[in-house]
């Protein structure tokens, strides 16, 4: 596939100050130049795949977990300074104020980062520098996540299926749902609901293989007073967890996973999903 650039930097970068955006090509100038594997995500990625421009205060740049020592080195010889930001699923690469998010995971350990990310990036253009996009398969598996009060990520996940929806792959996006696809198929309906003039771009198939699940659970409850709220929101369901008495779904998930390194986020309010 060719490269994406839409030309569009210039609106990306406008409303920022030059040295923070000075701060960010140097980031990708440093990492493309080494033999680190990263991708591009965030509010970049977003608009080269929909051509919707968003300010955003930074640069995600995501990356398998084993890597991330390794860019630490490469943005701390280009005048960074690197930090675990939240252990389990981020670190961040500072210089002076401005900072580059290394992200290696969703804050909810669902969405890791893995080999699959790198063998499906899309190639782009971002500030001058080629770099190879996040794809959008798996910015829609990880964006699902984020349904915080303050920051909710389903409009991005419509808008990438408007945009791309008749090139995903969605057997795929399929499996990467895998246990969690109520949260595929909640999209879905929204996505059809927003669009109703392109419906098809999601695979009528997919619809009847996720409908078919739901119809399979009708008329049945989980055997567990079982709350997994947390899992797209850690604020908006601790009143059921701490005061209702419902089982915590997220520790459950974990369990079930078998994740003997579940991000550590210290109980702070941070999005289920991480955030980008």
């Amino acid at each position: 596939m060719a490269p994406i650039h839409r030309g569009g930097d210039r609106g990306v970068q406008a409303p920022r100050d030059p040295g923070e955006l000075d701060a960010r090509a140097e980031a990708l100038r440093a990492l493309a130049g080494s033999n680190v594997p990263f991708l591009v995500a965030g509010a970049y990625a977003f608009f080269e795949y929909t051509g919707i421009f968003r300010d955003t205060k930074d640069l995600d740049v995501f990356l398998r977990r084993a890597d991330l020592d390794a860019a630490f080195q490469v943005l701390e010889g280009a005048g960074f300074r690197g930090e675990i930001a939240e252990p389990g699923w981020i670190g961040k690469a500072w210089r002076g104020q401005w900072f580059v998010d290394l992200i290696y995971s969703s804050g909810n350990g669902v969405a890791v980062v893995d080999d699959l990310w790198f063998d499906h990036a899309r190639r782009g253009v971002v500030m001058g520098v080629p770099v190879r996009l996040a794809p959008p398969e798996e910015m829609i598996w990880s964006k699902s996540f984020v349904l915080e009060r303050e920051r909710y990520d389903g409009h991005d996940v419509s808008h990438l299926l408007r945009a791309v929806g008749q090139d995903l792959d969605w057997d795929r996006l399929l499996a990467r749902f895998d246990r969690y696809w109520e949260v595929l198929l909640s999209h879905l309906l929204l996505f059809r609901f927003a669009y109703p003039g392109e419906r098809s771009k999601v695979p009528d198939r997919v619809l009847e293989e996720l409908v078919g699940r739901l119809e399979e659970q009708l008329g049945t409850d989980h055997p567990s007073a079982l709350c997994r709220g947390n899992l797209i929101s850690r604020v908006q369901y601790r009143h059921d967890l701490e005061q209702l008495g419902y089982e915590d779904g997220r520790a459950w998930d974990e369990a079930e996973r078998g994740d003997e390194g579940a991000p550590d986020d210290g109980g702070r309010d941070l999005p289920a999903g991480g955030g980008r």
